[in-house]
Order: structure tokens, then sequence, then C-alpha cells
């Protein structure tokens, strides 16, 4: 069974940058594709990046340039590097993963979800 728990959520000033973290526990990691999403009062959850077993990475329009994702698989760990952060970024941010080879651009192509963590930036 597959359990994610993200970590690194918390309140900072518009401009400010935050880690995500990740951690995801259960076996063959590397075969999966990881989803961060986030989900602000009274919106739909929306993808915000993904990075494939393989590595490569997609990002939503609203934080390309700005945001990162990355992973270590020794460490069984998904980052989320995000900088240059707004108030409209202002959500709680869910780590999900499928080992299935979806799509990975709906919430529906991911099995395992997180619990969120939650991310404030406002001054």
């Amino acid at each position: 069974q597959v359990q994610l728990v993200e970590s690194g959520g918390g309140l900072v000033q518009p401009g400010g940058s935050l880690r995500l973290s990740c951690a995801f526990s259960g076996s063959s990691f590397s075969i999966y594709d990881m989803g961060w999403y986030r989900q602000a009062p009274g919106k739909q959850r929306e993808l915000v990046a993904r990075i494939r077993s393989s590595g490569i990475t997609n990002y939503a329009d609203s934080v390309k340039g700005r945001f990162t994702s990355s992973k270590d698989n020794a460490k069984k760990i998904v980052y989320l590097q995000m900088n240059s952060l707004k108030s409209e970024d202002t959500a709680t941010y869910f780590c999900a993963a499928d080992w299935r080879s979806m799509d990975g651009s709906r919430p529906t192509d991911y099995a395992f979800w997180g619990q969120g963590a939650q991310v404030t930036v406002s001054s």
C-alpha cells in the first residue's frame, strides 16, 4: 500500500519561496508518475506540476518559470520548489501518485493522494 505525506507548507510573504516535500512509502517508487495539485477554497483541484517516472516534468502555465518539481528515487521523495510566490498561489497542495502511465492531467489519473499541505501567501 502506498502512502504519501506532504510537508513544508506554511505562511510566506509575496515574492518568497517554499519547498514542499512528498515522502512516498511503499515499493517501486521509481515506476510511479507523481503529480502536484492544489485546491483553493471554493475552487476545483488543479494540476500544478507532474513528474513522470522518467523524470520528465510538466507545469501549469500559471506556475511555469516559478515552480520546479524534482524527485530523489533513492530517498523516495518528490519536491516542489516554489519561488516568486503570489497571493493566488494560496491553497492546499496535494501530492499524488500512480503507476499506470495515465495521461496525468486529471485527478482521476492518480490512485494515491497525500493529506495536503497548506500554503498561504500573504503580507
